[in-house]
């Protein structure tokens, strides 16, 4: 392998490495930071789109750098900005909006460079086409991520909360006022649910009102079970009425809707499986005959016959695969029911 393929292999593992590493950290602000974004004019907002600061780590001395501090308060002035925030809370990811895009730049950039150093055993890896789709598959690797962490987080969420409902309503017959059961489910809980409600204990701590510390917990999560909860709770407030009674009936509409979504899932199951098998035999075949018959596959990346500047062969597989995708995602769109 000559030197620039080796500089440019390292150069791309070291740039992977940084990528994982600054995934798998979290980078937190000091203490007088925090208390800026409460004190400051606009700062609970901020605020709302960050979950609990977790333990001191490495990636904390980088963040104390005034530099990239400037950087993540101008980002997050920006409407985009406190959207990637409020993802980021979501996903419970403990990062700053400008460490989340020097991810993504990151991953821009880290694509491009391991498809030029593979391009030196498959020289069809380095034509300009494929590389401007590594930064677009790049671009999108870290957004992929904090969506599924979004998704993972918000069923973990939904599943823990029938019974933190059933709990708050038995400490209120208990006779327990709300805020004391919310105590009691950050004690008694597990994360999600717990770190959630413990915001919503701190925010009213700081004055929030409780129906703003409520409402503020709601556009954090997006969960349709939290939102009917907690409007039940905001109109038993203003009207009155039993709101153990209410907050059982909620539970058990909950308990419902998860056993009609599970009885969903298991009907429809053959259907998801027959979709991945369609999508990803293809691929799998493929990769078998890289394997074990190289030679076969050459005539697909042989010039000519070519198509803008690619080999035809590169253009039929990458059809093919357009048309996998969106089998694929059709499938999944049929037997994904809404309950």
């Amino acid at each position: 392998m000559s030197p620039v393929a080796i500089v440019l292999a390292v150069v791309a593992a070291i740039a992977i490495v940084m990528i994982a590493y600054s995934l798998s950290t979290a980078g937190s602000s000091g203490i007088s930071a925090r208390i800026e974004r409460y004190a400051s004019p606009g700062g609970r907002q901020k605020e709302q789109a960050r979950t609990e600061a977790p333990t001191p780590s490495i990636s904390d001395l980088l963040t104390q750098s005034e530099a990239l501090s400037q950087i993540n308060k101008a980002v997050e002035q920006r409407s985009f900005g406190a959207t990637m925030a409020r993802d980021l809370a979501r996903a419970d990811l403990h990062l700053r909006v400008s460490e989340y895009i020097l991810i993504i730049a990151g991953c821009t950039v880290g694509v491009p460079l391991l498809l030029l150093a593979a391009s030196f055993l498959l020289p069809t890896l380095g034509n300009p086409i494929f590389l401007v789709i590594g930064a677009v598959v790049g671009f999108l690797i870290p957004r992929f991520y904090v969506g599924r962490r979004k998704k993972s987080r918000l069923n973990a969420f939904n599943k823990q909360l029938p019974d933190t409902i059933t709990l708050i309503a038995n400490a209120l017959r208990a006779g327990s006022s709300f805020l004391q059961a919310i105590e009691l489910v950050t004690r008694e809980s597990r994360p999600p649910i717990s770190l959630e409600f413990s915001r919503v204990i701190r925010e009213v701590n700081l004055g929030l009102p409780f129906e703003g510390a409520m409402e503020n917990m709601v556009r954090r999560v997006r969960s349709e079970d939290l939102e009917l909860m907690v409007t039940a709770i905001t109109i038993q407030h203003q009207v009155g009425g039993n709101l153990a009674e209410i907050l059982d009936s909620i539970a058990y509409t909950i308990r419902e809707r998860m056993r009609i979504k599970g009885e969903i899932r298991v009907l429809t199951a053959q259907q998801r499986l027959s979709g991945y098998i369609v999508a990803g035999l293809p691929i799998g075949i493929a990769g078998l005959l890289f394997v074990i018959a190289p030679k076969f596959m050459e005539p697909m990346f042989q010039k000519p016959p070519e198509i803008l500047g690619l080999p035809a062969g590169v253009i039929i597989l990458a059809f093919g695969a357009f048309m996998m995708a969106i089998g694929f995602l059709i499938v999944r769109r049929i037997v994904d029911i809404q309950v």
